[in-house]
């Protein structure tokens, strides 16, 4: 590590457009001192042209997921079942391109990965995600074993695969070890047995779980990386040892992610085996908090998104996923009315893209609501930033100033797309205008990981995308 002193012709800092910023780092990869009106570049700055905000945060990351683009596509809007069909959920009926019949393909690649070629995936894919301007990954990570559940010899093989990539792609991760041990909610309180797809996500018991993630913590001493927790859904953890997972968080200050009724299929099979919503049920087994951000949150009612809002929980939007998967509009307003903290999660990957996914939160609201400025461009940078860094369990990042970690993304302000607007409506811009394509420079821990657009790190990225792939498929 060296320290480098970094000049950006206009930069984000507390809430508004400054110019001639000078940002210095240390060899501790920080920030020592942030200037504005510094006039010209420093001799052996970098030039920063453009916007330079706080690097953004990918709060909810499941990094296999971008080996399906573009095939899950295939049929849609036909109205014919996707090549693979499967049930809507326990008790219900199968529907035509649905999230479900997408799992079904999602779990057949699932099934292809080894620590080697999930390496390889996930390089690419978090080498992707520096070039759209992230710098930090939430990895929702619960493909734990081999296929049919074997044990790996390093049962972690697979996390401290994701945690390699992450180093070599120059990105930080939290990667959220995810307890998975049903297929639903079955008819008593062990759940139904995973299935064929699910033994490999699944350690048998939550109390196995913590054993496992424990030693994962206990071994790694990368400064890239942290380890939290997940549980995957209340359909795949069973009521009873839902709190073991929030204990265990508890005690290792760990920051904790739970799926929560992303469908409504969810919510009915929930009342069903409980007689009460997901929310319900995470609020009487303790999981819910300040510490514990839920993903989605699309189907909530009234007293569910008190539950949240009373309670501090934070909510994870993604909603590139969740317009792709036709989950439906989450209500992210009167979430954080209610107390909520909104991060961004670009999720399935459809795109890695966090302006987008920013962009697309507050144009989902107008949908909902037909009105405009439920956001304004400052509170969308923050849900990108700062708190979704704060969601992973980096609150020492998404800020740009003395102490902070030197985590950058510089937008283009003379795109096709950005060009025009005065300097002074560059937040505004970046938001509304902007998408990853007008990423310049990621610059992670001091180091300048994406130079002009270009990744400094893995070379012929689109190739090795295709390569990771490829090797896949049947």
């Amino acid at each position: 590590m060296t320290s480098q002193t970094y000049w950006a012709e206009y930069a984000w800092l507390g809430g508004t457009v400054e110019h001639d910023v000078l940002i210095e780092t240390g060899l501790d990869g920080r920030i020592t001192a942030v200037s504005a009106d510094t006039p010209a570049p420093p001799a052996g700055s970098v030039t920063l042209h453009g916007l330079t905000v706080p690097g953004m945060a990918n709060a909810h990351s499941h990094a296999f997921h971008r080996a399906l683009r573009g095939t899950v596509q295939a049929g849609s809007g036909t109205g014919s079942p996707a090549r693979t069909s499967g049930p809507a959920a326990e008790g219900g009926e199968r529907a035509p391109d649905s999230f479900w019949t997408w799992r079904e393909v999602m779990y057949g690649v699932a099934d292809r990965l080894t620590p080697e070629t999930y390496f390889d995936l996930a390089r690419a894919v978090y080498a992707e995600m520096a070039l759209a301007g992230i710098t930090c990954v939430g990895e929702f990570h619960y493909l734990h074993h081999a296929p049919g559940g074997d044990r790996y010899t390093n049962p972690n093989a697979m996390g401290e695969a994701l945690i390699a990539a992450a180093a070599e792609a120059g990105i930080r991760i939290t990667l959220l070890d995810t307890c998975y041990l049903s297929s639903g909610f079955g008819n008593g309180r062990a759940g139904a047995p995973p299935d064929t797809h699910q033994l490999r996500f699944s350690d048998g018991t939550a109390e196995a779980w913590a054993e496992r993630v424990s030693e994962l913590r206990a071994e790694i001493r990368a400064d890239h990386a942290r380890i939290g927790a997940a549980i995957h859904s209340v359909r795949a953890v069973p009521a009873a040892q839902l709190g073991t997972v929030k204990q265990w968080a508890e005690a290792h200050d760990a920051p904790l992610h739970v799926h929560l009724s992303e469908q409504t299929a969810e919510n009915e099979a929930c009342q069903r085996a409980h007689g009460c919503t997901p929310t319900r049920l995470l609020a009487d087994h303790g999981v819910l908090g300040p510490g514990t951000t839920a993903v989605h949150a699309t189907h909530l009612t009234a007293g569910d998104i008190a539950l949240l809002g009373g309670s501090s929980t934070g909510v994870c939007m993604c909603p590139t996923t969740e317009r792709d998967l036709a989950d439906g509009i989450g209500q992210a307003k009167q979430l954080q009315d209610r107390g909520c903290t909104l991060s961004l999660g670009s999720d399935s990957h459809a795109v890695i893209d966090l302006l987008e996914e920013a962009r697309a939160m507050e144009l989902d609201e107008r949908l909902r609501t037909r009105t405009r400025g439920h956001w304004t461009a400052a509170q969308l940078l923050c849900a990108a930033g700062a708190d979704g860094h704060a969601a992973l369990g980096w609150p020492e990042a998404g800020r740009i100033e003395t102490g902070a970690l030197a985590d950058l993304t510089t937008i283009a302000l003379d795109s096709v797309r950005t060009a025009g607007p005065l300097p002074g409506v560059a937040a505004e811009t970046a938001i509304f205008a902007a998408t990853n394509a007008d990423v310049r420079h990621t610059v992670v821990a001091g180091r300048h990981i994406v130079r002009d657009g270009v990744h400094q790190l893995v070379p012929h990225l689109p190739a090795a995308l295709a390569e990771a792939i490829a090797a896949l498929r049947d």
